[in-house]
């Protein structure tokens, strides 16, 4: 962007101050400009809830995306509640029911009125780059209809949530540098074109706030919150820490690393399997494993009861093995 100060065009002759101050108006102008129309599609969409639970009263934003009347959420949010208030930009004001809840990936949904408010347009978060322009919209504080604007300030960050005793990351949350405050927390995170990208999950520091990213994994949670209020995931029976990959391994993989196996569960079914301490994942589902996320993308649904294939390196071997995941919700 060219400075004030700058006084030199490009082919080094002298430009008037007016013709600089020019140029940064424009620049601020397009920016401006495109902030004030995602705010103008997005608002409309986003409500802010009042949630009653057995420890009092809370409050959050949802962001409504379908025709009839569901709006997505951060589990957090609305737990331990069935209900409450949900009021959009132009005042209308409705009860919301809770359909249901993920707390393992922080995402709820909440079915409300089809007449409350116009849907949002869901997009994909995995198409974001650092430095690109988001803008988050929520109802922090109690101001209802807040909009701030900033850039994705990283990617692939990982947030720890938790459901009882159990324990996941949350892969690929958005980092952004939109200022973000208590009640942000399931308000829209969008991108230039109005589409949302992420849902506001959390604070985590001054200047630095999170979002759960919309992509293939969380419309998949989406899906089974809207037919069953809940999320199935499979289990191995695993913990395992990154390692380095021997260099001629990695190079005959194409990978760096792998996920050594610090725990197994006796009679789970990666014991049954003959998974062993020490054994190295390289590969789950033909899928390569470098960290515990690649494994956990591995572990919703779907993956309960069918045979998993996993590739091991034993003692500078290849080992294949075949696992038959179970339900999460059967051992805890």
């Amino acid at each position: 962007m060219t400075r004030a100060n700058d006084t030199t065009r490009p082919d080094g002759a002298a430009r008037p101050d007016g013709a600089a101050r020019t140029d940064e108006q424009r620049a601020l102008d397009a920016y401006s400009r495109i902030v004030t129309e995602v705010a103008d599609r997005v608002l409309p969409s986003v409500a802010a809830l009042s949630v009653a639970t057995p420890r009092g009263r809370g409050a959050g934003s949802a962001v409504m995306f379908t025709d009839d009347g569901f709006l997505l959420t951060s589990a957090h949010v609305v737990t331990r509640a069935t209900g409450g208030t949900a009021t959009f930009h132009d005042g209308t004001e409705s009860r919301f029911d809770v359909v249901g809840t993920d707390p393992l990936s922080d995402l709820a949904v909440l079915r409300t009125s089809p007449a409350a408010a116009p849907p949002a347009e869901l997009g994909d978060s995995d198409g974001l780059r650092i430095g690109q322009l988001v803008v988050a919209v929520g109802n922090p504080m109690g101001l209802a209809g807040s909009v701030t604007a900033g850039v994705v300030s990283g990617l692939g960050r990982s947030l720890p949530t938790r459901d009882g005793r159990r324990v996941r990351l949350v892969d690929d949350v958005i980092q952004t540098d939109a200022a973000l405050n208590p009640g942000n927390s399931g308000g829209a995170l969008a991108d230039s074109s109005g589409r949302v990208i992420g849902i506001n999950t959390a604070v985590a520091g001054y200047g630095l706030g999170l979002a759960v990213p919309i992509n293939a994994t969380t419309r998949y949670i989406v899906g089974e919150l809207l037919s069953t209020g809940r999320v199935r995931r499979a289990w191995l029976g695993v913990a395992g820490v990154p390692v380095p990959l021997p260099p001629a391994v990695a190079a005959r993989l194409g990978q760096r690393k792998g996920l050594r196996v610090v725990e197994v569960v006796p009679g789970s079914p990666a014991g049954v399997a003959g998974v062993f301490l020490d054994d190295v994942i390289v590969s789950a589902g033909n899928q390569p494993v470098e960290n515990t996320q690649a494994l956990l993308k591995l572990m919703l649904g779907p993956a309960i009861g069918t045979r998993l294939p996993i590739t091991l390196l034993r003692r500078g071997a290849f080992v294949d093995v075949v696992v038959v995941p179970t339900e999460l919700a059967d051992r805890t």
